[in-house]
């Protein structure tokens, strides 16, 4: 009769006992199976944890007075450049051949679509090509 007694006993305690099946499901969305929605509030619990600030480059919006002023510059100086290129080489500015500024290098080839002028900056090795069609 014990035994059954214990049989019972361990029968009834075992029977009420569920399981239930554990996932793990990562916060964050970056990761496979992460919730979407936490996305907004991970990253401001981040930037409120951020002690860096970024440096400015020192850009600040000009004034409409000193964008006038750059503006006129600029034009003045296109200006001089223009009168100064006319006075050196005439109105047939743009005949074939390579000319050398300082440090830039002039190159005029004519091509298919029209004439093709390359510039070469000797100091920096930068190079730009423009192309001006008939």
């Amino acid at each position: 009769m014990k035994t059954i007694l214990t049989f019972v006993f361990w029968g009834l305690i075992a029977f009420p006992v569920w399981s239930q099946e554990i996932v793990y499901r990562p916060m964050n969305p970056s990761f496979l199976g992460g919730n979407p929605y936490n996305a907004a509030a991970l990253l401001a619990s981040a930037e409120a944890q951020n002690d860096y600030k970024e440096e400015t480059d020192g850009y600040e919006e000009k004034s409409e007075l000193e964008q006038l002023t750059e503006s006129l510059n600029r034009q003045l100086l296109n200006q001089l450049s223009q009168d100064l290129f006319h006075q050196e080489y005439g109105e047939d500015s743009f005949t074939v051949g390579t000319y050398s500024f300082g440090s830039l290098v002039v190159e005029i080839t004519p091509t298919v679509g029209g004439l093709s002028i390359d510039i070469f900056d000797v100091n920096t090795g930068e190079q730009t090509q423009i192309i001006i069609p008939n």
